[in-house]
């Protein structure tokens, strides 16, 4: 059968790619543009990629198209789909008729930390001999891919709430039918496509409804929207971890950073977890994975073990160089609350060197100004930071004035790199943050701290 994708450049759609590929299918597809690490991905599984999205691409006929939500009415392969009668299908419904159908589903939703989440879990299942599939929307490092089929009834999946596509505009997640699901968070984010909070918090209920009552629902207790989002109505036994109450899961931290865990549940403590990440958001993150994977029947003493190993995911606090004695790490964090608890963690583990932000104002969130009342904020921790400031619908000299003199606001990426670069000093840590390529100021970084010396 041959398969083609239009759209095949994001994390998700490359990942449906490798999974049909792997099914023994043909697989070719057309994008605008590839983020390196999946091209690779792709090349290596033998998937020819075409640049652009030409209705060419599409002749011969396919026996079928998966259609990627980035792809819209007017573009001319879409518009060649639809004149030309092919058969067409959403990426999440390819996923859940072809890979999900029949398997054990471990789903992990929330507007913070679902990658590494599904990372830390993928590992752990990995590492307790289960052999999962998986489709998450990054790289671990103890994966190596975004995706695979697994050999066993497991299979984890990165179940993110933007909507499916152009003729389907439900979330993604309502396709996968979970009996395990972990909802680590709820705020407001995807203002592209979301009204309000409200329209985010129906369509999380929209997930829960489709859990089975033989599932387990592993929630975030100190998050209110997710606890209002479950008394609407919830048919399946839940498990909380972070809540008020000792009933769940807790970890309490024996290090500054949260590089060093007691992991607790119910009151009582079942192990330590010693590791390479740090911050509050990664201590929730295992602690969601370590009870999903009890759900599935690892013993929290296997998954701490696992935890302890697991080397983290690609653009997650990922160091990418030490020039000079300054560590440049690059992180996705692109909304208030991950950049806070980011910061936070780092801070706390940085000793007395300073932190100089980098940031990206990218997603489209960001870009409309929704979040510009708390982002400023969200930098408390960093010592100076540095907005690229190209194209945005608001002023973000204005947005960070309350920073003082801790804050450059430049539009010409060259200039701001160059301004990093001498102010960067050894013994510093300079954090790029952003959720896309950022003109790949990472390598531009590296060069311009090197020859400072």
């Amino acid at each position: 059968m041959h398969i083609h994708i239009l759209g095949i450049g994001g994390t998700f759609m490359a990942g449906v790619a490798l999974l049909a590929r792997s099914a023994g299918h043909k697989v070719t597809g057309s994008d605008a543009g590839l983020y390196p690490p999946m091209s690779t991905q792709l090349a290596d599984a033998g998937i020819d990629v075409m640049d652009g999205y030409a209705a060419e691409h599409l002749k011969p006929a396919p026996d079928q198209v998966v259609i990627g939500n980035a792809m819209t009415r007017g573009n001319p392969a879409v518009e060649h789909v639809l004149d030309a009668g092919l058969r067409y299908v959403s990426g999440p419904q390819w996923l859940a008729e072809n890979v999900l159908e029949g398997r054990w589903v471990l789903a992990v939703a929330g507007t913070h930390g679902k990658t590494t989440t599904s990372s830390m879990l993928a590992h752990v299942l990995q590492h307790a001999g289960m052999a999962p599939g998986y489709l998450i929307g990054g790289i671990a490092a103890d994966l190596g891919q975004s995706a695979a089929m697994g050999e066993s009834d497991f299979f984890i999946v990165e179940a993110d709430e933007y909507d499916t596509a152009f003729f389907d505009k439900r979330s993604k997640f309502v396709h996968y039918r979970p009996r395990t699901l972990i909802l680590n968070n709820l705020e407001f984010d995807h203002a592209d496509i979301f009204d309000d909070l409200e329209a985010i918090k129906r369509q999380f209920h929209h997930l829960v409804r489709t859990v089975p009552a033989s599932g387990q629902i592993v929630h975030n207790g100190a998050d209110e929207h997710l606890g209002e989002v479950l008394t609407r109505g919830c048919w399946t036994p839940t498990v909380s971890f972070d809540a008020a109450d000792a009933g769940g899961w807790h970890a309490k931290p024996l290090a500054a950073d949260g590089s060093c865990l007691m992991i607790h549940h119910g009151g009582e403590p079942v192990g330590e977890l010693e590791w390479a990440l740090t911050g509050e958001h990664n201590a929730a993150n295992a602690l969601a994975t370590i009870a999903a994977a009890r759900h599935v029947g690892v013993l929290p003493a296997m998954a701490i073990e696992a935890l302890s190993v697991f080397r983290g995911v690609k653009r997650r606090m990922e160091l990418r160089g030490t020039p000079n004695g300054i560590r440049l790490f690059d992180d996705f964090a692109h909304h208030p609350t991950a950049i806070r608890t980011t910061l936070a963690g780092l801070r706390a583990g940085n000793g007395s060197g300073r932190i100089l932000a980098v940031f990206e104002p990218r997603s489209n969130t960001m870009r409309r100004g929704v979040h510009a009342d708390t982002l400023a904020a969200s930098f408390t921790d960093a010592d100076h930071v540095f907005v690229y400031d190209a194209d945005l619908d608001w002023d973000a000299a204005a947005v960070f004035e309350g920073l003082g003199d801790a804050q450059t606001s430049r539009s010409d990426l060259d200039a701001l790199v160059a301004e990093v670069a001498e102010a960067a000093r050894p013994g510093d840590t300079v954090i790029v943050m952003s959720n896309g390529g950022f003109g790949g100021i990472h390598g531009k970084l590296l060069a311009a701290l090197e020859s400072q010396a």
